[in-house]
């Protein structure tokens, strides 16, 4: 179902070039007002085929996932938790430049108060 839903997307899409490309390459000469339709109706096909694209089929047992359910709750204190990688804190940043101003600029960004 992906797949014929992905090749429909694609179709539309190139569509969606296809009248843009042609309205002001070709038909131009023969219409304005007639590229301009195109044009719009160009302008119109991308949403259309990126909601069908992303639509859930019925297939999609979505309320019943495995993967969510076979979770287990962690029931304990937020503080007892481990704490994600990107949580925990960072080491001191120990390295200078050389260069005052970059220095205080640098301790500044990192919380640093090392007034000299």
């Amino acid at each position: 179902m992906y797949a014929r839903r992905r090749r429909v997307y694609f179709l539309m899409m190139g569509g969606c070039l296809f009248l843009f490309v042609s309205a002001w390459a070709f038909v131009r000469l023969w219409s304005v007002p007639a590229a301009v339709a195109m044009c719009v109706v160009a302008m119109v096909i991308p949403p259309v085929a990126a909601i069908v694209a992303n639509r859930r089929g019925p297939e999609d047992r979505w309320w019943d996932d495995p993967a969510r359910a076979s979770r287990p709750a962690d029931r304990r204190p937020r503080a007892e938790r481990p704490r994600p990688r990107d949580e925990r804190p960072r080491p001191p940043r120990v390295q200078r430049t050389g260069d005052r101003i970059s220095d205080e600029w640098w301790d500044e960004l990192d919380g640093r108060d090392h007034r000299r």
